[in-house]
């Protein structure tokens, strides 16, 4: 069984091929993976992921590779529009849970006008691979599954690899190997661990 060193290693020629941006032989299902790891190994998958965008971005691959860190973008959000200082005060008087819910309803999550998804649909480009992150930090605001589902019609023609603190067994979602997000069956798992 590979492990995570080994299976991160394999995404750079896994991602120049040919192939991979042009989501040929998927059945023509949309190009959207899952690299699923062992939460402890956040901090190595975080490092590998800055080696690969500095790598790609600056090489001549042909392709750039846009990292979107859910938990970053949900901030920046919600202080562009004031109220990242309301939600801290919020959570004094009210709790964790009153702000989630107040903070789904201002990136307006699962709308016709979702935020988040607006964010990454305006920021890539026709020749950019999509990389998300921020997973594990953005939950439970930010569900990954709903994220995933959103994004299916916004951005279609893009590969997507979703880096997953957790398990993704093609159908489930167990973030942090503890909690049991929706199914989510469109995606492929990347870099199998028995490759």
């Amino acid at each position: 069984m590979a492990t995570t060193k080994e299976r991160l290693d394999k995404i750079l020629p896994a991602i120049t091929k040919k192939s991979f941006r042009e989501n040929k032989g998927l059945g023509n299902e949309i190009g959207y993976y899952i690299f699923d790891y062992e939460p402890q190994h956040e901090m190595l998958v975080r490092d590998y992921i800055n080696f690969l965008k500095d790598k790609v971005n600056s090489g001549n691959y042909g392709f750039k590779i846009k990292e979107f860190d859910l938990y970053e973008i949900m901030l920046e959000i919600l202080d562009s529009k004031g109220y990242l200082e309301k939600n801290f005060e919020m959570e004094r008087k009210k709790g964790s849970e009153y702000v989630f819910n107040a903070a789904k309803k201002a990136l307006r999550l699962t709308t016709a006008n979702d935020l988040i998804i607006k964010y990454i649909k305006d920021r890539v480009e026709e020749d950019d691979i999509i990389f998300l992150t921020g997973v594990g930090k953005a939950w439970p605001i930010i569900r990954s599954h709903t994220i995933l589902n959103n994004l299916h019609p916004v951005v279609d023609e893009i590969p997507l690899v979703m880096f997953f603190p957790g398990t993704y067994d093609g159908g489930s979602l167990v973030l942090l190997d503890e909690v049991k997000d929706d199914n989510y069956y469109r995606a492929f798992r990347f870099i199998d661990e028995y490759q």
